[in-house]
């Protein structure tokens, strides 16, 4: 669990993207912004920093920001007692973003796994989004994301979130 100040520091952080970029953010939306560090304590190797817009029982709106290199891990929505898993579509809104998903790996990924995380990554196949690019991921598809040296922010269109029902690769994650 990462400490209040350090918490305040990244909010702060992500906050800078925000206004980089001219994504207006509300007070409301400043002092709720989440930071997960997945229980990993590792927060600028595994993390992700988001607001959540809206979160309907149909759909859901967020801002995702990565630091430089910051990955979030191998997970996917799955479907749970006929309630399909969350499908999602991702807009690169600034930076790189080195997405994972099922299917045939590449021979050379621009990314690595978190040292000491490696075993828990097991998709290879390589989507690389840009500003302006998207790709939507569909629900029980594992996937993981790392941003590039300039860290990303990341716009995120889905079906209801429901985030305790996601299934990790690393069953060292807490979220």
């Amino acid at each position: 669990m990462i400490s209040k100040s350090e918490y305040e520091s990244i909010a702060q952080r992500a906050l800078m993207y925000y206004e980089k970029i001219g994504i207006a953010i509300t007070n409301e939306e400043k002092n709720r912004i989440e930071i997960a560090d997945f229980g990993l304590n590792d927060i600028y190797s595994t993390g992700l920093q988001l607001i959540t817009y809206v979160n309907t029982d149909r759909v859901c709106a967020k801002e995702m920001i990565l630091l430089p290199y910051q990955t979030c891990p191998e997970h996917k929505h799955p479907t749970r007692k006929e309630i399909p898993g969350k499908e999602e579509t991702f807009r690169c809104r600034f930076g790189t973003v080195y997405l994972y998903v099922e299917g045939e790996k590449i021979e050379r990924p621009h990314c690595n796994p978190p040292c000491g995380s490696e075993e828990y990554y097991t998709v290879w196949k390589e989507i690389i989004l840009t500003p302006g690019e998207q790709y939507t991921i569909y629900p029980d598809t594992l996937h993981w994301f790392q941003a590039g040296r300039l860290g990303a922010v990341i716009s995120e269109f889905s079906t209801r979130s429901t985030d305790e029902a996601d299934v990790f690769t690393d069953n060292r994650i807490i979220r």
